[in-house]
């Protein structure tokens, strides 16, 4: 990653706004602004954590491996939003990578900056914590539906939460280019497997698709289809995110 002459104005980003604005001098004094290329990896899994990021443009997907040669993207972050911060607590690696998925900048935060700057900023602090809860209540939702949920409707309900989380363009679709290997790692299926389902849902008229762009058409059908979960089926072993 290559630094990057474009400065926030300190009151975009998670960490800025929670922050004392005492602590604004402190906050300029140690971030580094990177470009980052889309494609390009900002950190990655199993490696020493050096910091925090958090994204100032763009977007990025933040994603655990699966097996030899898969992955699972576990979210993704807009502008503003912290990155890296599962590699916090006492063994300092990184569980998870995260890759950018369009050319961008982030800010980083170097780690022991960033634990000092929680003890001073309390309100930062209560904030993070109730952003690991939603974050471990979101987990367990995904490892229950790789349990038990179709793929369809882990397709289904992959797109009403893009749609939810990245809104709309003008003309009504889903405000984030995603490839199909990356809305099947999203979905927790195979690239195949979520192909077919695509094609399902155009057959369905439930959705509309103009390349990589996706417009839902249908959105009650989807829903319908995340409704589907049988808690009849044996547990059966998910990956632990």
């Amino acid at each position: 990653m290559k630094r990057s002459k474009s400065q926030c104005d300190l009151n975009r980003c998670f960490l800025c706004k929670s922050c004392l604005r005492e602590w604004h001098p402190a906050l300029s004094l140690h971030r580094v602004n990177y470009n980052v290329k889309k494609g390009e990896v900002i950190f990655r899994e199993g490696e020493p954590v050096t910091g925090v990021y958090f994204v100032h443009e763009g977007s990025v997907k933040v994603h655990k491996k699966w097996g030899p040669e898969k992955e699972l993207i576990i979210r993704f972050a807009q502008e503003g939003a912290i990155v890296g911060h599962r590699g916090l607590g006492t063994n300092l690696y990184y569980p998870v990578s995260g890759t950018a998925l369009e050319n961008g900048v982030v800010c980083f935060i170097p780690i022991d900056f960033f634990e000092a700057t929680l003890k001073v900023n309390h309100e930062l602090t209560y904030k993070l914590m109730m952003f690991f809860a939603d974050e471990l209540q979101e987990s367990e939702r995904k490892m229950r539906n790789l349990a038990h949920m179709p793929v369809k409707g882990r397709v289904a309900q992959a797109l009403l939460t893009l749609k939810e989380k990245f809104g709309l363009t003008d003309d009504g679709f889903i405000g984030l280019e995603l490839t199909r290997q990356d809305l099947a790692s999203y979905a927790g299926a195979t690239y195949e497997t979520v192909f077919r389902t695509i094609n399902e849902l155009l057959g369905e008229k439930a959705i509309e698709t103009r390349g990589k762009d996706i417009k839902i058409i249908d959105e009650n059908r989807l829903l319908m289809l995340t409704q589907d979960v049988d808690f009849s089926i044996a547990d059966t072993p998910v990956p632990v995110f």
